[in-house]
C-alpha cells in the first residue's frame, strides 16, 4: 500500500550540527588551515570603544571565505546560503540560531575598515604561509601571467576617450572615480601608458577597453598571479590595467613583495613572450638574478625577404656588428670634440654600414635595397636577450610544462568560482575581489592537498 508522511509530533529535538556534514566536506578541509586569530587584533584600532559591538569581523571574513570559494557571487545570495546550509552554519559557527548579518554589512566594511586595515592583503598572506608550513612551495621556480577580468561597466554607457577629462570628472567623482584620480601617478594604472583609450567608463574609468580576446571589445581588469611551480600555490596577485605595460611591471611587483615578505627569490621565472622585453629580462638577469625562461620578445625579424638583425653577428669586444658579407657595423666612423653618447630616444644604439662598402655589396639587394646603408639598432639591455641560450635546455622544457599551472588557475577562477565578472568598481574593488579569489583558490589546493592538519611537532 501507499505509504504517507505524517508531520513529526515531536516538540524537542537532540540536533547536532557536526554529525549532520560530512567529515570531509571542502569547509571542513579548508577549516583546519584557516587561522583567523589576528583578524580581531588587525582591526581593533579601526572601532570605537565606544558604542554597541559590531557584527564580529571573523564571522564576515569566514563568509567571504564561502561566497569565494564555493562561487556565490552575490553577497545578498550569500546571506541567503549561509542562512540555510548547515555546512556553512557550521563553518561560520553560528550554530542553529545564529543570526546571519545582512548584506549591507560588507559593503559599509569594505569601504571603511577592511581597506583601511588592509585586511584582505593580511588574510592572503597568512594563507601564503600556511602553504609554506605544510612544505607546498619549493621556490625553485616561479611562474607569472596576467588573465583579463570583465568590469562592471557598459560599453553603452561609455564615452571617447578624448572626450573624457579627469579635470571634469572630479566635480561629481563617484567613489570608484576617486579611486582612479588617486593612481593617476600609479605605475598599474594612470601612468601605465600615455596612450589615450578608445573609450573611457565614466562609472569606473580605471577599467580598460581592450579588444585582447580577438572579439568583441570589452571593459576590463587584469588580475595578475605569481605562483610556485611545484604546487601551483599563489604567492602574489596584483590588480591592473588590461595592457602588457601595467602587467610587466606587476610582475616586478609581486617578486619584490614576496622576496620581502616570506623571503622567496627563485632559481628562474617562466612567463609567455610579453614578459620578454630587454628591459624586463635585464632587470630579471642583472638585478634579481634569476634565469628568465621566457621566450625573448623581438620585432626585428623580417619578413619581406631581406636580412633580419639575427643575419648580423655580434662582435662585444670590437663593440660591432658584422653583416653576413663579412663588413662592419659600428657607431661612429670619426671622432667627435665633443663625445656622444650614441644612445637615441628610443634607447638604443645604432650601428651603420660604410655607404661605399654597401654600393659595392653583391648581397645589397637582400640587405638595404631601399637605403643607401644598412643599419642595425642595437637596445641597450640587448645583453639580457642571451637568454635565447636557455630556451633549448631541458630544464627551460619542463618549465615551459609547469607554467600550464598558472593557466589552469585561470580557468578554475573563472568556470569553477564564476569569476568571469567583476561585481565591485574602481581598482580598490578590483584589487579586493582578487585578493578573495586568490585566497579561495589557495585555502581550496591546501584542503586538496593536505586535507587534515600536521602534527604539532611537524609544524614546529
Amino acid at each position: 500500500m501507499m505509504g504517507t508522511q505524517a508531520a513529526p509530533a515531536q516538540l524537542f529535538y537532540n540536533f547536532s550540527l557536526d554529525e549532520h556534514v560530512p567529515a570531509d566536506h571542502l569547509l571542513r578541509r579548508i577549516d583546519n588551515h584557516l587561522d583567523l586569530d589576528g583578524v580581531r587584533a588587525q582591526l581593533k584600532p579601526y572601532y570605537s570603544r565606544t558604542g554597541r559591538p559590531s557584527i564580529d569581523p571573523e564571522l564576515m571574513m569566514r563568509m567571504l571565505i564561502i561566497g569565494y570559494s564555493m562561487g556565490i557571487r552575490s553577497e545578498r545570495r550569500l546571506c541567503e546560503e549561509v542562512h540555510l546550509n548547515l555546512a556553512y552554519r557550521l563553518f561560520c559557527r553560528l550554530g542553529l540560531d545564529g543570526k546571519v548579518p545582512d548584506h549591507s554589512s560588507f559593503s559599509k566594511n569594505r569601504h571603511g575598515r577592511f581597506r583601511q586595515s588592509d585586511i584582505l592583503r593580511h588574510l592572503f598572506e597568512t594563507v601564503v604561509e600556511r602553504c609554506l608550513v605544510q612544505g607546498l612551495v619549493g621556490a625553485e621556480g616561479f611562474a607569472v601571467d596576467a588573465s583579463l577580468i570583465a568590469a562592471d561597466a557598459n560599453k553603452q554607457r561609455s564615452v571617447s576617450g578624448a572626450e573624457w577629462s579627469a579635470q571634469e570628472a572630479k566635480e561629481n567623482a563617484g567613489r570608484s572615480v576617486q579611486e582612479y584620480l588617486a593612481v593617476l601617478d600609479d605605475a598599474a594604472f594612470g601612468a601605465a601608458s600615455p596612450v589615450t583609450p578608445k573609450f573611457v567608463s565614466p562609472s569606473d574609468p580605471a577599467a580598460q577597453w581592450t579588444g585582447a580576446h580577438k572579439g568583441h571589445a570589452f571593459f576590463a581588469y587584469a588580475t595578475n598571479y605569481l605562483i610556485d611551480t611545484d604546487h601551483g600555490v599563489i604567492l602574489d596577485v596584483e590588480a591592473t590595467r588590461a595592457i602588457r605595460q601595467a602587467e610587466v611591471g606587476a610582475s616586478r611587483t609581486m617578486i619584490d613583495r614576496t622576496e620581502n615578505r616570506f623571503g622567496l627569490k627563485p632559481g628562474y621565472l617562466v612567463a609567455d613572450s610579453a614578459y620578454g622585453s630587454a628591459d624586463n629580462l635585464a632587470w630579471l638577469v642583472k638585478e634579481k638574478e634569476i634565469a628568465p625562461h621566457i621566450p625573448v620578445f623581438d620585432k626585428s625579424n623580417r619578413t619581406d625577404g631581406t636580412f633580419s638583425r639575427a643575419d648580423f653577428n655580434w662582435d662585444g669586444e670590437g663593440d660591432r656588428y658584422i653583416c653576413p658579407a663579412g663588413k662592419e657595423l659600428v657607431q661612429f666612423r670619426r671622432t667627435y670634440a665633443t663625445p656622444r653618447s650614441g644612445i637615441t630616444s628610443e634607447g638604443t644604439r645604432l650601428y651603420r654600414a660604410s655607404k661605399k662598402d654597401c654600393d659595392a655589396c653583391e648581397l645589397k639587394q637582400r640587405c638595404c635595397p631601399n637605403a643607401v646603408a644598412r643599419k642595425v639598432p642595437r637596445d641597450l639591455n640587448e645583453d639580457a636577450r642571451d637568454a635565447r641560450a636557455i630556451a633549448g635546455t631541458p630544464d627551460y622544457e619542463r618549465s615551459r610544462h609547469r607554467r600550464k599551472k598558472v593557466e589552469m588557475l585561470f580557468a578554475h577562477l573563472k568556470r569553477i568560482l564564476r569569476m568571469a565578472r567583476l561585481r565591485l568598481r574602481g581598482p580598490c574593488g578590483a584589487r579586493d575581489e582578487f585578493l578573495l579569489a586568490a585566497t579561495a583558490q589557495n585555502l581550496r589546493r591546501l584542503a586538496k592537498l593536505r586535507p587534515s592538519r600536521l602534527p604539532a611537532a611537524m609544524t614546529a
